[in-house]
């Protein structure tokens, strides 16, 4: 019986309709604090390709409201934490400065914006406190908290432009960040990223962009190509490809580019510890699936006694009643 009713289709329905609803959830809850949430909006996306590129799924945006104190919070969620440091980059204007509140994190004239796992965050207005931002995110749906790329550091941090770093993960972000490079020539079809930074010369500004692949061999190929390109002073280190196209300051690009080293770095696949947001995120999942999986078979059996009752009342009578199955185990 129990096989039976997790396989029908009612109960498959009903786990349907609860991976719906995960999927759907409200991000923000109705209250962080003394702040309290109006109707969630909807956003609008300037550059769809380029989210969908770097993996959004869904986002929110609300108002929250205490006394004369007001802030709004716009979230987006991407399917890891790379899309969403990706796309944190994209969005930190030029004069932000480094936030305390993460290690993707700016503070903007108008509030802050940091990215947290796979989540992506903008706060403007009264931005609230610490405790209600701990408060907010136990309540996070789908959040996963996975290791940033390595490439985010290989940037050289002398005569770096500060809020000049771009994310790269395909065509479409090459095209907005740095359209000189084609994308045959980055070849993202052979697993690669890169991170592209500008810097300071004395005769103007020049573009690095380090491009990282799975394998030496794989960078050694596409350093011939990468090498082609008309104005490229390019250079490999392992399986780093770093390029500058028409730098304004050729010393200055042979400097940037010197900086560029690849440490060979070992680093162990381990089971991420489970957090308490996990374990009650899976509680709640168990229970509003046990709650569902109820209401079903409740409604499955009022259905089927109101049936029977109908079809009486219509002259149904069959001639044979189903007889119990009596074992007489009391006189064994």
């Amino acid at each position: 019986m129990l096989r039976s009713s997790i396989t029908s289709p009612a109960c498959r329905l009903a786990l349907a309709f609860l991976a719906t609803a995960a999927a759907n959830a409200a991000i923000f809850p109705d209250q962080l604090g003394e702040f309290k949430k109006s109707a969630p909006k909807t956003i609008s996306v300037p550059d769809l390709p380029l989210y969908e590129e770097y993996g959004l799924q869904t986002s929110e945006q609300a108002d929250y409201s205490a006394g004369g104190k007001k802030f709004t919070a716009t979230a987006w969620r991407f399917q890891d934490s790379t899309g969403a440091m990706a796309m944190f980059e994209a969005r930190v204007p030029p004069g932000a400065t480094p936030s305390k509140l993460s290690k993707l994190a700016v503070t903007t004239s108008d509030g802050v914006i940091f990215a947290d796992g796979n989540y992506l965050f903008q706060f403007t207005g009264s931005v609230p406190g610490s405790a209600e931002l701990n408060q907010f995110y136990d309540q996070l749906p789908e959040f996963s908290q996975g290791q940033l790329p390595l490439l985010l550091d290989e940037l050289p941090p002398d005569n770096l432009i500060l809020n000049s770093q771009r994310y790269v993960m395909g065509p479409v972000s090459l095209q907005h960040f740095e359209p000189r490079i084609p994308p045959s020539v980055a070849a993202f079809h052979l697993g690669a990223e890169a991170q592209i930074g500008q810097y300071q010369s004395p005769k103007g500004k020049l573009t690095l962009a380090i491009f990282d692949y799975p394998t030496p061999n794989i960078a050694r190929q596409q350093y011939e190509e990468f090498a082609k390109i008309p104005g490229a002073v390019a250079k490999r280190a392992g399986p780093l490809v770093a390029i500058t196209i028409q730098p304004p300051d050729p010393d200055a690009a042979e400097r940037v580019l010197a900086q560029v080293r690849y440490d060979a770095k070992i680093t162990m696949n381990e089971p991420p510890p489970v957090t308490s947001r996990q374990v009650g995120g899976m509680m709640m999942s168990i229970i509003m699936l046990a709650g569902i999986i109820l209401l079903v078979c409740l409604a499955a059996g009022i259905g089927f006694g109101a049936f029977r009752v109908v079809l009486r009342k219509l002259g149904w009578n069959p001639d044979e009643r189903q007889a119990m199955i009596v074992l007489h185990l009391g006189n064994k």
